[in-house]
């Protein structure tokens, strides 16, 4: 199996950042790197701007570089690149995050992101569970609160196979009142091309 580690250039912000810490750990878990070898690994993935910035610590730190474990290396670029001023407006987007409409999958996917941020916000599944269902709309919060979801992924599972019935049963409802007026319609149209004899015989 090939591994496509993800490229950091420094300039990807929070959730780049993120994401790129996620990848770079399931490659570790994926190839088996050998923990001492992880940050020569790791560090082979930077461009740009977090080059020059990893340079400058090799420069500092000499062959010590290389010797510093992946815990280290990433508490060193989350301090780099996770400004605490940047978490803080992202832990008060999560805070007021809610569904848009109807789009439930655009909220779930921003959700996740600032959820891997935002770790001391939702420390654990039940208050990422609770944080998550209470962005929910009206239409579908209290069936998916009183179902008591366990984890997120069966919350979101829950939330998507309910707002779907929803808006198909919201779309049935549109259908079935075109059909109604489209027939009644049709009747008004017939009895206003009707004669007037055939109108009035009928009383």
């Amino acid at each position: 199996m090939k591994c496509q580690p993800l490229k950091f250039k420094g300039t990807e912000g929070v959730v780049g950042l993120t994401r790129w810490i996620e990848k770079m750990e399931s490659v570790f878990n994926i190839s088996g790197c050998a923990i001492e070898n992880q940050v020569k690994f790791v560090t082979c993935t930077l461009l740009d701007a977090a080059l020059t910035w990893w340079n400058g610590k090799i420069r500092t730190l000499g062959p010590e570089a290389y010797v510093m474990t992946w815990e280290v290396l990433k508490k060193k670029m989350t301090d780099k690149y996770c400004p605490q001023g940047k978490i803080k407006k992202l832990e008060i987007e999560l805070w007021n995050l809610k569904v848009k409409g109807n789009d439930v999958p655009a909220y779930t996917e921003r959700f996740q992101e600032l959820t891997l941020i935002c770790t001391k916000f939702v420390a654990n599944e039940t208050e990422k569970v609770d944080k998550y269902i209470s962005g929910l709309p009206d239409n579908i919060y209290g069936s998916i609160k009183s179902a008591r979801p366990k984890t997120l992924d069966e919350t979101i599972e829950l939330a998507n196979d309910l707002m779907d019935q929803k808006l198909r049963t919201y779309a049935k409802g549109i259908r079935m009142g075109d059909l109604c007026l489209n027939a009644l319609s049709a009747i008004f149209t017939t009895m206003a091309h009707a004669p007037r004899g055939a109108t009035s015989a009928t009383k």
